[in-house]
């Protein structure tokens, strides 16, 4: 009988795991269904089949909170199974066999009945959010997965080594509106936060910039050094970036065109 219970409880701590990481799933910016299904996905090792799966494992957060879930899932599985064995192994015969087996359907089914109740679900989601917001630092949402609008762009953190080319630069100095590349803030070494930073801004050495650009770009910029080379690699870089506007706009005026069939007919 002790199995039993053991076993009982393994399935309780198990739903209120997958809950837990539901909602904090869902704390990160993903819908509750999909939170959902990532988190049983994860717990139980049944992989990810889902176009949200790089959304994800792209987020170090969600890909934090699903290491720990198939951790505990592993350990969660082979123990259930254990106590399952040594539940049925342990009958005195067909008759306690029975029984057993009665009580551990009465079990689940309670369980799950307490799972689905619309009361219990509130309450829980209101304890597991009020204790993941009072004692973690999960993000409400995932902003740079938000602004992963379109193609190669999205939000890239940068650490300024003091060789960097960007090291001792006021921020208009470095120009970097021009190579297409927007600082959304910065990190100081003392952990202080310079949120929407001006031209005046000093870039210092150990700084960390949150940009908003073109990944390729970005990625260029972070290993860009000073002197001459760094130079070159800034005016190809803003040059680059004029292609790309004309490209854009020759690509907005023929799309006026399409959409304006009478002014080509004038």
């Amino acid at each position: 009988m002790a199995a039993l219970v053991s076993l009982l409880t393994v399935i309780t701590l198990s739903l209120v795991i997958t809950r837990i990481a539901t909602e904090a799933l869902t704390l990160t910016g993903l819908s509750r269904e999909s939170a959902k299904f990532q988190a049983r996905s994860a717990f139980t090792g049944a992989g990810f089949t889902t176009s949200e799966s790089e959304q994800v494992v792209s987020h170090p957060v969600r890909r934090r909170i699903l290491m720990l879930l198939m951790m505990l899932g592993n350990a969660g599985i082979v123990t259930v199974v254990s106590s399952l064995v040594l539940t049925f192994i342990s009958a005195a015969g067909p008759a306690d066999w029975l029984s057993r087996f009665l009580l551990l359907l009465a079990g689940i089914a309670l369980l799950l009945v307490l799972a689905k109740n619309r009361w219990i679900d509130r309450l829980i989601s209101r304890l597991v959010n009020w204790a993941l917001k009072r004692w973690t630092d999960i993000d409400l949402r995932d902003y740079a997965g938000l602004l992963r609008l379109h193609g190669k762009y999205g939000v890239m953190e940068l650490k300024v080594e003091p060789e960097d080319w960007l090291a001792n630069k006021l921020l208009s100095e470095a120009g970097l509106r021009s190579e297409g590349a927007l600082v959304l803030g910065i990190q100081r070494a003392d952990k202080t936060y310079v949120g929407a930073p001006r031209g005046s801004t000093h870039i210092r050495p150990h700084d960390i910039l949150i940009l908003y650009g073109r990944l390729p770009a970005l990625a260029e910029l972070d290993s860009r050094r000073a002197g001459i080379a760094g130079e070159r690699a800034h005016r190809e870089a803003v040059a680059m970036q004029q292609k790309l506007i004309e490209e854009q706009n020759k690509q907005e005026e023929q799309d006026k065109q399409d959409s304006n069939p009478q002014v080509l007919e004038r």
